[in-house]
């Protein structure tokens, strides 16, 4: 049986052009126990629902456990590079915001980053120049998650999608901006795309079993810094140049159950619970 039709998604921007995918909304999830124990694959579950799904209903997940795991906490991000590629990690403190004062500032010096652990699109990674404005930040956060501050002006988006890369490019910020994110005005370019940092996250990404993420890079020196990936990325600066998410997803499912993939020709199918 193609695995076309035993495909649940609980997002269904996110299934958009995977052939044959049934979409339940996920407030729904309980009302559709029957369909989800039948199906082979459920794509793009919420958060809240990844261990329901996994260790209640033994579902096959993508992304997959590891991926929502790791990339659901900055924290535990940063631990689990630290644990496979410790040379390429900013230096990093992660301690109790009563110790704000102590020997991290002394040790990353001033100005810093400080990421709140779970946000994306660069709202939650502060530039910290002064000591009161990180102790500010302290008394807000019950948890410091500091790194030193990499002199760049872009960082290298990589996308790594089932078990390869499939698309890099470069995000320039804005004149006088911190932060490259597109969602805050940077700029894209696809250009001259370094090998050893596309090498990089795909270590990464198969020691820790990640199957799809944007990975973010910073270049200093030709050295390559992991920041952080994110399990949701845009897909803006891909679909520009063509470049089909949906379609590596499905090549990807139909490789893991050793299906023959639907021609290309065939429509995507999107069906609504």
């Amino acid at each position: 049986m193609s695995v076309a039709s035993e495909l649940i998604t609980l997002n269904a921007y996110r299934a958009l052009g995977i052939p044959g995918v049934r979409y339940i909304k996920p407030e729904l999830l309980f009302r559709h126990l029957p369909e989800i124990r039948q199906a082979r694959w459920v794509l793009f579950p919420e958060y809240w629902q990844v261990n329901t799904l996994t260790y209640a209903l033994k579902k096959r997940l993508f992304p997959n456990p590891a991926t929502y795991h790791l990339g659901h906490d900055k924290i535990e991000m940063t631990r689990a590079f630290l644990s496979v590629a410790p040379a390429h990690v900013p230096e990093t403190r992660i301690l109790p915001s009563t110790e704000w004062d102590g020997d991290a500032v002394h040790e990353l010096g001033l100005p810093l980053v400080a990421k709140e652990p779970r946000s994306s699109m660069g709202i939650g990674v502060h530039l910290i120049k002064t000591r009161r404005e990180l102790r500010e930040f302290a008394a807000k956060h019950d948890t410091l998650y500091l790194q030193e501050y990499l002199p760049i002006d872009r960082d290298l988006r990589v996308v790594y999608v089932g078990r390869k890369v499939i698309a890099a490019y470069w995000r320039i910020g804005a004149e006088g901006s911190f932060h490259n994110n597109v969602a805050r005005g940077g700029s894209v370019s696809f250009d001259d795309i370094p090998q050893a940092a596309l090498e990089l996250v795909d270590q990464v990404a198969t020691e820790l079993e990640v199957n799809h993420a944007g990975f973010d890079i910073a270049e200093v020196g030709g050295h390559y810094y992991l920041l952080e990936f994110n399990t949701l990325f845009g897909n803006e600066a891909l679909n520009s140049r063509g470049i089909s998410v949906a379609q590596h997803i499905w090549h990807y499912l139909c490789e893991q159950d050793e299906t023959p993939p639907l021609s290309p020709q065939d429509p995507p199918l999107l069906k609504s619970a």
